[in-house]
């Protein structure tokens, strides 16, 4: 019986850590809030680039950035942080019903959906 109470003590602790995480936000990303935002990051975490127009996904979950240069870096929401990888032309796209695939090339990042964006 006295694992058993153990046990249940256990669980007990975890669902409220859990409630108090959730209650908190914590691990919630907010996604890409504007075009804006989309710029400052690509220039952020891409040494050297020069962000020109961006495309924003309407979940806010991804975003292509067009560079002065020609590039574009490719942001994705990956847990609470934005993840973004430097592309460079010819974009290997797909216009899908949903919106914009955008294959980065690497296969740990993956393509990227963004969503309601018809073409770039």
């Amino acid at each position: 019986m006295n694992q058993l109470a153990i046990f249940a003590g256990s669980l007990a602790s975890i669902l409220v850590m859990t409630l108090a995480a959730w209650l908190l936000g914590l691990g919630r990303g907010s996604g890409i809030a504007s075009a804006e935002e989309a710029r400052d990051t690509a220039e952020a975490m891409i040494s050297g680039f020069d962000a020109d127009e961006a495309l924003l996904g309407s979940d806010g979950k991804a975003a292509l950035v067009r560079g002065k240069a020609g590039d574009a870096a490719l942001l994705k929401l990956h847990g609470a942080r934005i993840a973004a990888r430097h592309l460079h032309a010819p974009l290997a796209s797909e216009a899908t019903p949903e919106g914009l695939r955008i294959d980065s090339g690497d296969k740990r990042f993956g393509s990227v959906l963004l969503r309601g964006v018809t073409a770039y």
